[in-house]
């Protein structure tokens, strides 16, 4: 993990002063009832010129007085009407048996989806999925230099970092995994959209593992049924191309479908991901 950008202290006292000049905002949720409970927060970011809300769940227990520090998933499509809702409610269900550590979860609320989870592209046809697409980079930079130190300073997190996006945004976790893999320590990627730009992470895997790159964390990689080769193409080049220190397994599940494959995969993949059980082997001859 890269060390916060800025102090602990001085984000604090700049997160205060936003706060009173009505920056930022935070409000409880209660869009919906059935959700545990969660704070809403209004970042401004400089970087995207916008504001972006996002939604944070802390573990039972948590007190932000108290010296225990806890690890935290960021989650892409994290608004309350998109993936939040269903994943907070696994999440905390897991946490209160016991199945997983206490952790915090900060769900990320999208504004342009397809700007922010796509890198640039030469296929025409991807680029007439939206009319703004190929901002990752912008996106990861809000990450790396505003969302993450914030979370940091205002809550009482460790140095462990995870990051979880289904689809598009399962794309810009393995997009994030090759080009800075520091951010995060653990990347699930749910039936990720490889096939874009002509499955440019299939294509260019083997030259950039082959390299001097060095990548520490860990990946599980799952794909649908319905949702064609790419997945099975990019876990093949990993196979070809085997890194010491990235240990990842990829397990692809023919009777889910795309739309359902999320909701059907979260319980297994955060159990196996934070229970501290053995990942299960890699899919390589």
């Amino acid at each position: 993990m890269s060390n916060d950008p800025i102090h602990p202290a001085l984000a604090r006292l700049l997160l205060v002063l936003g706060l009173l000049l009505g920056a930022a905002s935070a409000t409880a949720a209660a869009a919906d009832a059935s959700m545990p409970a969660h704070l809403t927060l209004r970042i401004p970011s400089k970087v995207l010129a916008e504001t972006r809300v996002v939604n944070v769940y802390v573990p039972p227990g948590y007190d932000g007085k108290a010296q225990t520090r806890y690890p935290v998933l960021y989650m892409l499509d994290g608004g309350e009407n998109e993936d939040f809702p269903h994943l907070v409610d696994t999440l905390d269900g897991l946490i209160r048996a016991g199945g997983i550590p206490p952790m915090l979860l900060v769900g990320i609320e999208n504004t342009e989806r397809r700007r922010d989870m796509t890198g640039p592209t030469t296929v025409e046809s991807d680029r007439q999925i939206a009319p703004l697409v190929g901002g990752s980079a912008t996106f990861r930079q809000f990450l790396a230099e505003e969302l993450l130190p914030q979370i940091r300073a205002i809550y009482n997190v460790n140095d462990e970092a995870a990051i979880i996006g289904e689809s598009l945004a399962g794309l810009f976790v393995i997009e994030t995994l090759f080009v800075q893999n520091d951010l995060f320590d653990t990347y699930i990627a749910i039936d990720p959209s490889l096939w874009w730009n002509a499955e440019q992470w299939w294509r260019e895997a083997g030259t950039r593992l082959g390299g001097a790159v060095a990548i520490h964390a860990r990946l599980f990689l799952a794909s649908a049924g319905d949702s064609g080769g790419a997945s099975a193409h990019f876990a093949d080049a990993l196979c070809r191309s085997p890194l010491a220190d990235l240990r990842w397994t990829y397990t692809h599940h023919a009777k889910l479908r795309h739309a359902s494959i999320y909701r059907k995969l979260e319980k297994g993949l955060l159990t196996e991901a934070f229970s501290g059980q053995a990942m299960s082997a890699t899919a390589c001859d």
